[in-house]
């Protein structure tokens, strides 16, 4: 498969991203986030106050107020940006407006809390590890985690806390505190969706029965592996760190190997969030490197 032809699926995949996570944030919103009352920040959070003061429909709001956020995420952050934005500005409101009349709505604000924020948060991360938004605060979100350094999360964390804790002067404190709740869940779900826990495991090995290993992991697991020189801190002796990623299946192998053949060494197994590069990333499936 050329280079091109990978691109475009990439591509291709960033946009199924921005609508199925787009479908999700639009949905909790209806399901949860407006029957239970919660602003839980953002542009959705200031149409759940307009719905309550003057029963503002929440698409149209998030529609009309979209269209200047959208022109200062063009400005910020690109055209590449902003063509994504565009596409879950409009489909976020699309979505709120066609599942308006929905049956099946929850209106606890604990479970609107705590699910909505899931859903909500699983949304926004699925969009932005399409490398979109959907508009509004979200946009804005990605442009202080530009220009801060900070997470996803935290970064949506800061922009939601404002408009959560005005809505305390339309809804009373304790829908406050559930809103605050649900956006705190929120963006722990978008960082946990952006670096997702997979089943991959990095593992240590410092020995000083460097090729003994070494032959283990090559002919046992059939994996690669990295040597780094070492020094033990209470011998004072040279030692070799070997590290190697696998998968979880292989992990579990690899330590029956160890302990059963070289209970000596000093082994960790970490949990790797996310891994990228030959033989873990879409080179893997396609069989060549970008």
């Amino acid at each position: 498969m050329s280079k091109q032809s990978l691109i475009r699926n990439r591509v291709t995949i960033e946009y199924l991203q921005i609508i199925i996570g787009a479908t999700l944030v639009g949905l909790s919103y209806n399901l949860f986030l407006l029957p239970s009352q919660l602003a839980a920040g953002g542009i959705s959070g200031i149409s759940t106050i307009l719905f309550e003061l003057y029963q503002l429909s929440p698409a149209l709001t998030q529609l009309l107020i979209n269209i200047p956020i959208f022109i200062i995420g063009w400005l910020a952050m690109g055209k590449n940006f902003s063509v994504k934005t565009l596409l879950g500005t409009f489909w976020v409101p699309f979505v709120i407006g066609i599942t308006a009349n929905f049956p099946y709505t929850i209106d606890n604000p604990l479970l609107g809390a705590i699910y909505g924020g899931i859903i909500l948060g699983a949304g926004l991360g699925i969009v932005y590890k399409g490398n979109g938004s959907t508009g509004g605060t979200a946009a804005i979100a990605q442009i202080v985690k530009k220009f801060t350094g900070l997470s996803s999360g935290y970064s949506q964390l800061i922009v939601d806390g404002f408009v959560v804790i005005s809505s305390i002067f339309v809804f009373n404190l304790e829908l406050t505190l559930f809103a605050l709740m649900c956006i705190y869940i929120t963006s722990k779900t978008i960082d946990i969706v952006q670096l997702r826990t997979s089943a991959s495991k990095l593992i240590l090995i410092i020995t000083e029965e460097e090729e003994k290993i070494q032959a283990l992991i090559r002919t046992r697991i059939d994996r690669g592996l990295t040597k780094v020189r070492s020094v033990g801190g209470y011998s004072n002796q040279d030692k070799t760190m070997i590290l190697c990623v696998t998968e979880q299946q292989e992990a579990v192998q690899l330590k029956k190997i160890l302990q059963k053949e070289e209970p000596s060494s000093f082994v960790i197994y970490i949990n790797a969030s996310e891994i990228q590069g030959r033989g873990f990333s879409l080179d893997k499936y396609y069989g060549q490197k970008l």
